[in-house]
């Protein structure tokens, strides 16, 4: 297995290239289980003990590993728990979404350090490009030398197809045709010095639960991400799918019925510019929705409203998707705080029990554990496995050859 990987097209094994993705590998399963031994990690991989040690050493010599406090067992020499070091890489993730943009420093567990937030009508491009470049210089500021030098880059999750929603955000006739010949990707690499990746919103945040959240307890899974306008992705055999052209599961066109038995799109339901004209129908200012996702108020009869429109919505998404692939379970997540979550997840597992299940494998349906940032984090996550890390499908792959072998 030491040399399965990467081989030349002569047929011999390039060994700068075996050793950059057994490195990888080891990385990838001590970010799966911190606190790893050696002998841990020699058994999962099949790679030998003087393998995984000249590895280990390595790695810990860049200091992308660090060792915990020796655990003595009855027999023999104390194993060695590693652990990735949370100060050997960072990266900067940018979620531009439909009313709001936030920018994060995430360093190598995950763990946002440093963040911006900004709000606007509708997101226009010289703003946000402003927004990006002048939030990570003022954050770089903030950074010692060292910790400069370990930026691996910046993810940028965004919505694909601005234009095609002027409309729903409220913006002048016209004015968000600029973005038909936006390369945001391109612009903002121009002014930056670091490398730019792009995925799709919330394409970033699937892959951030996949990683991070309640993923890795579902090798196949269908992902909502209930935002301004709902989105989501799709996992199977434990690897995000993004299909042909990148928007694989990306949820909001999928037909449902609204209370009046309207064959609507799901994401003129279950979207969170739905609650916004909710409130401002109502008289209710709105904008707190955008301020600060993890600090809504409870609206009341609006917001309980739209919970059970979202819940009934959602229950058809996840029967439609269900019956196309036995998912072992279905994600919902979005843009508000915990308490708002829990309560679609129950009113979504309510909705379900009034649906015509025959046929299908019913998923079981859960909350995210990412929570709002999930797309700035799926983001951040980009140039980080681009550099460092294996993607979950390659890693489990692996894992279950060696443990054939």
């Amino acid at each position: 297995m030491e040399n399965a990987s990467w081989s030349t097209a002569g047929g011999g094994a390039n060994q700068v290239r075996v050793r950059a993705y057994n490195e990888r590998l080891v990385l990838s399963l001590v970010r799966q289980n911190q606190g790893y031994s050696k002998a841990d990690i020699a058994r999962k991989t099949g790679l030998s003990a003087q393998t995984v040690s000249v590895i280990m050493r390595s790695l810990e010599k860049d200091e992308l590993l660090i060792r915990g406090a020796p655990v003595r067992g009855r027999v023999g020499q104390p194993s060695i728990p590693m652990y990735l070091n949370p100060e050997a890489v960072f990266s900067f993730g940018v979620k531009m979404g439909r009313r709001s943009a936030d920018l994060v420093l995430m360093d190598f567990v995950g763990q946002i350090r440093k963040s911006r937030h900004m709000t606007y009508p509708y997101p226009m491009p010289d703003a946000l490009l402003a927004f990006i470049c002048q939030g990570i210089a003022a954050i770089e500021q903030e950074l010692t030398p060292k910790q400069l030098g370990n930026i691996a880059g910046v993810g940028i999750a965004a919505p694909f197809e601005l234009w095609n929603w002027a409309e729903e955000v409220g913006a002048p006739e016209g004015v968000m045709d600029v973005w038909r010949d936006v390369d945001l990707q391109a612009d903002v690499a121009s002014r930056i010095e670091h490398p730019v990746y792009l995925r799709n919103d919330a394409t970033s945040a699937c892959g951030a639960e996949l990683v991070f959240g309640v993923g890795p307890r579902y090798p196949d899974f269908v992902y909502f991400y209930v935002g301004s306008f709902i989105g989501g992705g799709v996992v199977v055999n434990s690897s995000l799918f993004v299909g042909r052209t990148g928007t694989a599961g990306a949820i909001g066109p999928l037909p449902v019925r609204d209370k009046q038995g309207k064959t609507r799109q799901l994401l003129e339901i279950a979207s969170i510019f739905v609650l916004e004209n909710l409130l401002r129908e109502r008289g209710i200012d709105p904008q707190p929705l955008w301020y600060a996702a993890d600090e809504w108020i409870d609206f009341g009869e609006p917001l309980e409203i739209w919970i059970r429109d979202t819940a009934n919505a959602l229950a058809q998404a996840v029967v439609a998707a269900a019956s196309i692939i036995d998912f072992s379970a279905a994600i919902i997540d979005g843009g508000f705080p915990s308490w708002v979550r829990e309560r679609i997840v129950a009113a979504t597992i309510e909705a379900l029990e009034e649906l015509d299940l025959q046929g299908i494998v019913r998923p079981d349906i859960v909350g995210g554990a990412v929570g709002a940032q999930a797309r700035a984090i799926g983001g951040a996550s980009l140039p980080i496995f681009d550099r460092y890390l294996l993607d979950q499908a390659v890693l489990f792959k692996e894992i279950h050859n060696a443990e054939g072998n």
